[in-house]
């Protein structure tokens, strides 16, 4: 594998070039009719996720940007995701929601996408989260499984406004083996 850093995204990073990033990982899955919110989201869109939560960068020795995930607090019971009310898995206390998981196409397959959960996980628990919550298309069954082989258990589903899918809700508790997201760069 190409060595890859893993960081903070940084006040200074062009939040435009994380936006093209998502809709490129996730234009395979739009090609598929799955209408997720990152195949088309604005600018915008992706500046208020990021600033939601945490948001880490993968980066080629290069500075190339090829991965993002996004790792929030709880929503408000009362508030809105997206525009839709908010699952009551999202609204708990001691858990964390992950986001925007994204790997440029070049580089899949080569375990970034791993890297950055096994860091979205560690940060929430280092936060005291003791739970991450996602979701995902029912008919991801790919990344379903993924979740799943890193311990993420099915918890209900959810259909989003506008989505031409219905998603899962999946929820990992945290403090179990988190893969070994310590070295910040890995080779």
């Amino acid at each position: 594998m190409t060595a890859i850093t893993l960081r903070p995204l940084a006040t200074d990073d062009s939040i435009e070039a994380l936006t093209a990033l998502l809709h490129a990982s996730y234009a395979s899955l739009a090609a598929q009719g799955w209408n997720f919110t990152a195949v088309d989201q604005s600018v915008q869109t992706t500046r208020e996720r990021v600033e939601s939560g945490q948001a880490f960068v993968a980066l080629t020795a290069t500075g190339e940007l090829v991965g993002t995930v996004t790792v929030a607090p709880p929503k408000r019971p009362d508030g809105r995701y997206l525009g839709d009310p908010v699952p009551d898995c999202y609204t708990q206390a001691d858990t964390a929601i992950l986001a925007q998981l994204a790997v440029h196409p070049s580089c899949r397959g080569q375990g970034v996408g791993e890297l950055l959960m096994d860091t979205a996980e560690a940060w929430a628990l280092a936060q005291g989260y003791a739970h991450v919550a996602l979701d995902t298309a029912v008919p991801a069954e790919a990344l379903r499984r993924r979740y799943e082989r890193r311990g993420y258990a099915l918890i209900g589903d959810v259909q989003w406004a506008g989505k031409t899918y219905r998603s899962v809700l999946m929820r990992k508790a945290l403090g179990e083996a988190l893969g070994s997201a310590s070295a910040e760069t890995r080779a």
